[in-house]
């Protein structure tokens, strides 16, 4: 008898192992998060008039799209949010880590123009503070409508060199319909694929008396994709070829140390980049190198990822963020691409996730002058087959050499 309770015990026990197992493995789905995030702060949800498309934005965090769904409300979530540190309810010191696939933030990260470090701190993980208007303080939502929302916020920052910047960003979340997602991409997109697109429409104002000069450092628009990582996922980004004496370096993967060739190659015109979330990376390419396109594609789960933005032709003055006095500050990147990992041995990481990011140009503002930046994302998501198609027509690769490209 005590054999036979044994064994009942142990299968029960197997079975909600087992059970436990498989909840922590399922994908979040869109109404997961939705009422995750809505225990816990003001949420507005985006939708277009199939109901299919959707997306979450957080006016309490800068009005930031958390998360985004192309299957309604039990369709996969693409955005990466950090249950723990909301559930928390605490407020980090250096960032508060909630997550969101499109974040607004400012340039530049380091340097004597930095606006994420005090005047004469050192250039370390010690002294970076995110500023609080772009990472904890609510933005105001001054229109709204079943597929869009525009917020707004007024400050001022200073930066590493005492420069003060009395700034408005102003915001427009926007949803994209077919029409518009087959226009802006120039293709026919197939009939059993699901699709999200939204549109970013960030700008910022110099509302201060004095002109913003490259003499006392600039400002530029920066925003950031935070998704979820995972084995199979692989990003992507098309460069223009040519000479380095002309165009120089393909990548800068000097942010956080070299990254070595299994995580970082470069082939026939394309950049590819683990997005595994297990080892802390960051890539950059210049303005002169980059396009104004690129993605990722997570072969686990079918989803294509692209991103574009609007990159001015001819512009190459781009704010600087390495971590150190530079002899150019503005010789930056306009686009990155980070993965999340441990930042030392036996350390937490942030997320884990990856990243997908876009930059303006430095913004030389005048009193009352705006500079706009647009990002704009897409997520597909079907058989390889569709998908294959999209990649093609986007980027002018092929699907099977992006999940092959990093084996």
């Amino acid at each position: 008898m005590k054999e036979y309770m044994l064994s009942i015990f142990l299968m029960i026990f197997l079975m909600s192992s087992c059970q436990k197992n498989h909840d922590e493995v399922r994908p979040m789905t869109f109404k997961d998060e939705l009422q995750f995030l809505s225990k816990y702060i003001e949420v507005l949800v985006l939708s277009d008039s199939t109901g299919s498309a959707k997306l979450i934005t957080a006016p309490t965090w800068q009005g930031r799209v958390m998360t985004s769904t192309a299957d309604g409300d039990n369709g996969f979530s693409f955005g990466w949010i950090n249950h723990e540190l909301i559930a928390s309810g605490e407020v980090q010191e250096h960032i508060n880590v909630y997550g969101g696939e499109d974040r607004l933030w400012l340039g530049p990260e380091g340097g004597q123009f930095s606006i994420f470090f005090k005047q004469g701190d050192p250039f370390d993980l010690d002294h970076w503070y995110v500023p609080k208007e772009l990472d904890t303080e609510s933005f105001e939502i001054i229109e709204k409508q079943q597929n869009r929302a525009v917020f707004q916020k007024h400050f001022n920052l200073r930066n590493y060199s005492n420069t003060e910047f009395k700034t408005e960003l102003k915001r427009e979340v926007k949803l994209l319909d077919e029409p518009d997602i087959a226009s802006q991409l120039g293709l026919e997109i197939p009939k059993n694929i699901l699709k999200v697109a939204y549109t970013t429409v960030n700008s910022i104002k110099n509302s201060g008396n004095k002109p913003w000069t490259k003499d006392t450092g600039l400002l530029s628009i920066w925003i950031l994709g935070m998704y979820n990582p995972s084995p199979d996922t692989t990003v992507v980004i098309p460069f223009v070829e040519g000479d380095e004496k002309d165009l120089g370096p393909v990548v800068n993967d000097a942010y956080f140390g070299k990254v070595s060739e299994s995580r970082l190659k470069i082939e026939n015109g394309f950049v590819f980049f683990k997005g595994d979330g297990q080892y802390r990376s960051k890539i950059g390419l210049s303005p002169k190198r980059s396009k104004p396109i690129l993605g990722s594609y997570d072969a686990g789960n079918h989803v294509l990822t692209i991103v574009t933005y609007t990159k001015p032709e001819n512009v190459t003055d781009y704010v600087n963020s390495m971590w150190e006095i530079q002899e150019d500050p503005f010789a930056g990147d306009a686009v990155n691409s980070y993965n999340d990992g441990p930042p030392a041995p036996g350390a937490k990481p942030l997320g884990p996730f990856y990243e997908l990011e876009s930059s303006s140009p430095a913004a030389a503002l005048s009193h009352g002058e705006t500079l706009t930046h647009e990002h704009r994302t897409f997520h597909f998501q079907g058989s390889e087959a569709d998908l294959d198609k999209i990649v093609w027509k986007c980027l002018g690769i092929s699907l099977e050499k992006i999940k092959s490209a990093l084996l």
